[in-house]
This record gives C-alpha cells, structure tokens and sequence, in this order.
C-alpha cells in the first residue's frame, strides 16, 4: 500500500483467515510458554515473542506498526505519554555526562524535562534560537553533544521548523536529529523525507484525536548509522552486560535504537501504554486523513477571520499567506499544517483571559489537537512554570492565546468567537 489514507485504516494489524477483522485487545500481563527453554530465549532476545506486557504487547505493537508505516520509518515504540516518548528519545542515547540540544520553542512541559529534570540526571541541554542562521547554531555543539531536538510546529508559538538545515548541521556533527511531529502528524508532514533520523509524537493529540486516551510513540528511520559514530554512542555499539553481551547495532540493524529502548528503557522504567489505549488510539488513526483535513480548513479560515478582527492585536498561522513562517510551511507540509494557531487580543493579558471566559462552543483545556475546539493561556497555563525570562526565550507572548480549531462547523466556531469578542 502505497497511499497514506490506506495506511490510516489498513496498517499494523493483518487478520489472517478466521481471525478478527478488528485489532483485538490483548489484555493480559503476561503470556504462556511450553519450554523453560523459549522463555529464556526470549529474555535473552534471542527468540521473538511476549512475556510481560511492561516490555511489549501484542496490541501496543500493532498501532506502533502503523505509525511506522505512516511515518515511513523502520521500528516503532508506543510509550504511555508524548513526555515519556521524548524522554526515552533522548535518554536512549544521551546518559549522564552528555549533552544536547533542543529549540527554546518546544513545549512548556518538554522545555522543563530537558532544562530540570534531565539536568538532575547530569544530563545538559542548550536551548537555541531556531531562526539563527547555522553558522550561528553550529557553535553551541560540544564534543559530547548526542543529538537535537525540536519540534515540526512549535506548541504554543506555531513556528516551523526548517529541517534540512538542522539536519544538515546534525549529521555534520555526527548525531542524529529528533523532531516531535505531533502537531503536523504524519498526514502533513514527513520528517524523515527531510533529514530527520528519529519521530516522536505525543498521540494523545490529533492521533487519538478524541481527548480519549494519553499516548506516545518514538520512530526511528533506521537510516542513522551508530557505527560509523561508536564513540560517540556506546550504548548501541558496545556489549550490554544486562542483556549477555549483546551490541544492539550489530545485532539488530535498523531496529537496534527501538530494540535498545525496549530492553533497557522499558523493562526498566516501564513507560508502556495499556493495551486498552492503544485500541482506542487505532480507531482514531483510522480517521486521522479526513480529521486533519477537516482541522486545517477551519483553522485557515478561523485564522482569517481573527486577522481582520479590529479588536486582535495579531495572528499566527503559517497556511496565511501573509504569515512570516509561510514559505516554510509551503516547503514542508504543502497541503496544510494544523489545527492550531496562536493570537492576542488588543488590551494585552488581562483582555484575552477576558475574552477566553465568555466563549460557549471553544472550552478552555489544557488540551490540544483534538476533535472539539478548544484553547488556553499558556503564560498562566501549560508555561506557568517558567520564568519571565524563560518565557521570553521560548516566544511565549503573556497576551499570547493558543485555539485548537476543532472539526465543528466553522460557521459556528467564529460565531462564538465573534460574540465573546464583543
């Protein structure tokens, strides 16, 4: 199958005969074995199979599958969360005296794993302007930098992300490239075809697209080459003494990254989605083609209308042509971006909580991408935590309102707009 809409309904799960047309829920912690001696194989990653739902589960594996097949990748690893999904990303490869870096306009919540918690794990993050030309970005690279990160839509400030030059500068410094795709979702966006080496995702966003179940995934592309960089990654190239001396790179090819995070990250921190979730996450991935459509019509339009609103101090969506990361978008995702985009309204912080409070159709949640509109105030919401100066360093404005434009009818979303405007 070649069309991605197919893929949506098709991927992950192939019933063969007699067996369930839908992907069944495997709900069991663990399964049965004849022979001591299968089970000590599979302990040993010698044999494949399911021992414990911890490390893997029939039904995890199959929608991870096919986010593989939509992402275009090699290996695929369903986590219980976005967060952990790029908690692993990174810590697969980056342990205590590593560092990285990462785009100052990634999400609040990530923006804090990165600068605090994994820097009590002696782990260093840099955060970068994404806009500075490469000469300027190549000099926060160190001799022990492992990777970057950043984000294909920035969660709140709806900035693109140039690809090629980040991956460009990667590769030259021998890491790969990591890029949280949840915004564009692979519908409208494929990192790997631009550079990118590993996908992250938070699918609790438009890939459930429901606000039904917390998710995420990690995809790998099997295209980046931890031998030719074994110092640097000695987790991938060196014998694991917790798994008998295996060297994940030898041993497993294209699916040593995925491999190594599912028999370290997982049997040891145990970030596994429930089987149940992972069900509800595959009826949502059936839908996800027609829903980012739907997301991207209203959204362009909604954006249209706030920007000729009288009372909207500005308005930034990347499919308005007028929009200074346009061309950008044009570039990387042709046939739309998201649901999301980011305004203020005139009067500054105090106005926009005002307006917020008098809508009726958009909710305010601390939710995004999904199939009913809603919207939050990140400066006192999801970026709470940051300071003044962080904030600012992230392009996180105070009067700055994050709407995720639902898939109602439009018509009805603007009219509620237009009366909580006043």
């Amino acid at each position: 199958m070649t069309n991605i809409e197919t893929r949506c309904v098709h991927e992950g799960w192939k019933p063969a005969q007699g067996e369930p047309r839908q992907l069944p829920i495997y709900q069991s912690t663990t399964f049965k074995y004849d022979t001591s001696d299968y089970m000590g194989k599979l302990f040993d990653l010698e044999a494949s199979g399911y021992f414990y739902t911890r490390l893997q589960n029939p039904t995890n594996d199959a929608v991870a599958a096919k986010i593989c097949a939509l992402e275009g990748g090699a290996a695929a690893l369903l986590t219980s969360s976005g967060q952990a999904a790029n908690f692993y990303a990174v810590f697969n490869i980056c342990e205590s005296g590593g560092h990285f870096i990462a785009s100052s306009s990634i999400y609040g919540g990530t923006y804090n794993l990165f600068g605090t918690t994994m820097k009590k794990m002696g782990i260093e993050c840099t955060f970068v302007d994404q806009t500075l030309p490469a000469e300027e970005l190549e000099k926060y690279f160190k001799p022990n930098t492992k990777a970057v990160f950043g984000e294909t839509i920035t969660n709140p400030t709806v900035s693109i992300f140039d690809f090629e030059k980040f991956a460009k500068l990667a590769h030259k410094h021998g890491v790969p490239l990591i890029v949280d795709n949840t915004f564009a979702t692979p519908i409208n966006c494929r990192p790997f075809e631009w550079g990118a080496d590993i996908v992250t995702h938070s699918t609790t966003k438009y890939m459930d697209g429901h606000a039904a179940c917390v998710g995420g995934c990690i995809v790998d592309s099997g295209n980046f080459d931890w031998m030719k960089y074994a110092d640097k990654f000695p987790g991938l190239t060196t014998p694991d003494e917790s798994y008998h001396g295996i060297t994940y790179a030898e041993k497993f090819g294209k699916e040593a990254y995925i491999t190594k995070a599912t028999a370290q990250l997982m049997r040891d921190l145990g970030s596994i989605p429930s089987p149940q979730n992972s069900f509800y996450l595959n009826m949502g991935l059936e839908t996800l083609h027609l829903r980012m459509k739907k997301h991207c019509e209203n959204a362009l339009a909604v954006a249209k209308y706030l920007k000729s609103h009288e009372k909207i101090a500005w308005v930034h969506y990347a499919d308005l042509k007028d929009d200074k990361y346009h061309s950008l978008a044009e570039k990387y995702m042709p046939d739309g971006t998201c649901g999301v985009l980011a305004f203020a309204v005139k009067g500054g912080r105090d106005a926009s909580i005002a307006f917020m409070d008098r809508l009726k159709v958009a909710s305010i949640a601390t939710h995004v991408a999904d199939s009913k509109t809603c919207l939050l105030h990140p400066a006192s919401h999801t970026h709470r935590q940051l300071t003044d100066e962080q904030l600012a360093e992230s392009g996180v404005a105070p009067d700055l309102i994050r709407l995720s434009v639902g898939i109602e009818d439009v018509s009805d979303i603007i009219a509620d707009l237009k009366q909580a405007l006043g």
